[in-house]
């Protein structure tokens, strides 16, 4: 579903901002046309005369006319997408990659785990599912950040947990004793021991820093999780979004190109697959 001029830029209006936590920010912009895309896929985000970077909606496929992109601040482009206000103008082109295969996934217990800004992608595969739940058996997300004022979509997050066949759990790494948690402390990870695992053909995305994909990969191993079904979003390393610049080189892959979702049985015998 990409665009026929891959470098085709259009054009599109911030009406709304979002602040998530001290360093992550949601802009929701309205494009001049709309935009399709596919759960898992990502855009390019211009911001004029600054530069640009790649990044996954954190809004459902099924809303095209519009569209939200959650950011951290971590670099140079960021830092400028952290200053803009609502009424101003970005750049978007794409959507570039491969997305979830979801259609595969019908009837199946769906399990996500997103860490810190890794829940935008899983929010917009989140919320997709939701459009058509009763296709799905069930849906476990598992949502972890470094502390309460670091977690993402607060105001989202009653909603979600009252749905019907959607189960709902968030830790954090610690609380500051300026902070108030009620929830687990403790590594995301941890939190599979507190649902009923049911590894079997059935799905699991995870998404975050490198550390929790490298550690949870590890432990949906351990819980019986086939390589086939663990589903990785590598994005860290991608830049132009349509290989020519060869930053997101895994191995024989690009993660722009071939991802940024791959299954582990796909990459797990490539090098450096977790920096």
């Amino acid at each position: 579903m990409a665009q026929a001029n891959p470098y085709e830029v259009i054009a599109a209006e911030i009406y709304e901002i979002i602040e998530e936590s001290p360093t992550i920010r949601t802009l929701r912009v309205k494009p001049e046309k709309p935009i399709p895309f596919k759960t898992g896929q990502f855009i390019e985000l211009t911001m004029p005369n600054i530069g640009e970077g790649p990044f996954t909606p954190s809004s459902s496929h099924y809303i095209s006319d519009k569209m939200d992109i959650t950011i951290m601040k971590t670099g140079f482009v960021t830092e400028y997408v952290h200053k803009t206000k609502v009424g101003d103008r970005i750049g978007i082109r794409g959507p570039y990659g491969i997305h979830y295969p979801i259609d595969e996934w019908k009837g199946k217990d769906v399990l996500i785990m997103g860490g810190g800004v890794g829940m935008a992608p899983t929010r917009s595969l989140f919320t997709s599912l939701l459009h058509d739940i009763d296709h799905y058996n069930s849906i476990t997300f598992l949502a972890g950040a470094r502390t309460p004022n670091d977690m993402i979509y607060k105001q989202h997050i009653q909603g979600w947990s009252e749905i019907d066949k959607v189960n709902f759990l968030r830790s954090v790494d610690r609380v500051p004793e300026s902070e108030e948690w009620s929830e687990e402390v403790c590594l995301i990870t941890k939190l599979l021991n507190k649902i009923d695992i049911n590894p079997k053909d059935n799905p699991v995305v995870v998404c975050g820093p490198p550390i929790m994909m490298k550690f949870g990969t590890m432990d949906l191993l351990k819980y019986g999780y086939a390589e086939k079904d663990i589903y990785l979003s590598m994005e860290k390393k991608m830049y132009c979004g349509i290989g020519h610049c060869r930053h997101c080189v895994i191995g024989k892959y690009y993660a722009c190109k071939d991802g940024p979702v791959f299954t582990y049985d796909k990459i797990l015998n490539e090098e450096n697959i977790w920096e």
